[in-house]
């Protein structure tokens, strides 16, 4: 699952705008995040810890759910480009192994002066909202990532 890539530009953008990425959650997911980050809580490795836990069987990281909202900022929604500048998370329940995760990211606010983008993000298991937050991003203008209008004194890289 490779969300195809679009860019979008700061001028692009207007409050409402949304984008919507579907993933099912694999074992092999969590456990190569384990991999990748050393985080190797058995709750979300270990069946036999995980069915002693209020959950009762293995969950995928937060952060690992939290890291598909960077999946859609980075790829979609503004896209390749954009800078994080912060994200609020706030975890609501578990997402288990072969959940599918509805991740959705709005545009709320635009702030012209700065070029940032302030996106509402949702994370949701069926009709129930595991993950919410909000992202800040800096968004590139046009004019400062077309190589023609850089090469015509028009803007400089971001």
């Amino acid at each position: 699952m490779l969300p195809e890539l679009r860019v979008l530009y700061f001028e692009d953008l207007e409050v409402g705008l949304t984008e919507i990425l579907r993933k099912e959650i694999s074992s092999s997911d969590v456990v190569g995040f384990a991999e990748i980050t050393g985080d190797r809580n058995p709750i979300h490795l270990s069946e036999h810890f995980a069915a002693r836990t209020p959950f009762g069987t293995r969950i995928a990281h937060g952060l690992y759910t939290a890291g598909l909202i960077s999946a859609v900022l980075g790829t979609r929604l503004p896209g390749p480009g954009a800078v994080y500048i912060s994200q609020t998370l706030n975890f609501r329940a578990p997402v288990r192994i072969g959940d599918t995760v509805e991740v959705k990211v709005a545009v709320a606010e635009l702030i012209p002066e700065r070029r940032r983008a302030r996106l509402a993000c949702t994370c949701s298991v069926g009709d129930e909202i595991v993950l919410d937050g909000e992202a800040l991003v800096k968004v590139p203008k046009k004019e400062e990532s077309d190589p023609l209008a850089m090469r015509m004194g028009g803007g400089r890289p971001a």
